[in-house]
């Protein structure tokens, strides 16, 4: 009987780890950063407080390093809650790779900007397909969900979609697509700097495939 329970607590363990096609999953535990991997940057630009991710400080990324997926999407749908303070810049990297400093060189980065001097505002595929319009205040708890499905990533913002980005019609970048580009990896979540506060309490992500 000890044998049987042992295994049937395995297999929730493993169950939650592995998700399957369409179950949300949170990749945030509310507790610490475990399955996160930070850049040595400034890596105490992240901490944890209630049970939220404060990100304050210099430069830095937090990759999701854990174990939903191998930490390797391809088609997925990512979900988060997040609340900027005034001035903050943030985003979100998605089919992104590990990088010991630096912004990331690899995939698209989603960005979290209502009020900073970036005229990029939240929900532009950085510098590939950028949006001008703010959506929501400073100050207040949002979703900005994030859906890549084959070679093309759109946007939500409060389950409105605010962008709709296909690589394929992307004519300035035919045939010279370098390291950012759709393929797969993992998401990652950026400290910009020293100024910007911003806080994430849920990173929730659906595989699709």
């Amino acid at each position: 009987m000890k044998k049987l329970f042992a295994l049937l607590v395995l297999c929730s363990i493993s169950l939650a780890a592995f998700p399957q096609k369409g179950e949300w999953v949170e990749l945030f535990n509310g507790k610490n950063l475990d399955g996160w991997k930070l850049t040595t940057d400034s890596p105490s630009s992240f901490t944890v407080e209630d049970g939220v991710i404060k990100v304050a400080g210099p430069r830095a990324h937090a990759f999701y390093d854990g174990p939903v997926g191998n930490h390797d999407f391809k088609n997925f749908e990512m979900k988060v809650e997040v609340k900027t303070m005034p001035k903050a810049n943030s985003g979100i990297f998605i089919h992104t790779k590990y990088q010991e400093t630096g912004w990331p060189g690899i995939g698209y980065e989603i960005q979290v900007n209502q009020s900073h001097g970036d005229w990029r505002k939240t929900g532009s595929v950085y510098s590939f397909q950028d949006v001008k319009e703010v959506f929501v205040k400073d100050g207040e708890w949002y979703t900005e969900e994030v859906i890549v499905k084959d070679g093309k990533i759109t946007v939500k913002v409060n389950g409105k979609t605010i962008n709709e980005y296909t690589e394929a019609e992307d004519t300035k970048r035919a045939g010279n697509l370098g390291d950012k580009k759709l393929s797969s990896g993992t998401v990652a979540l950026q400290a910009h700097d020293p100024a910007s506060v911003i806080y994430y309490r849920s990173v929730k992500v659906k595989l699709l495939d």
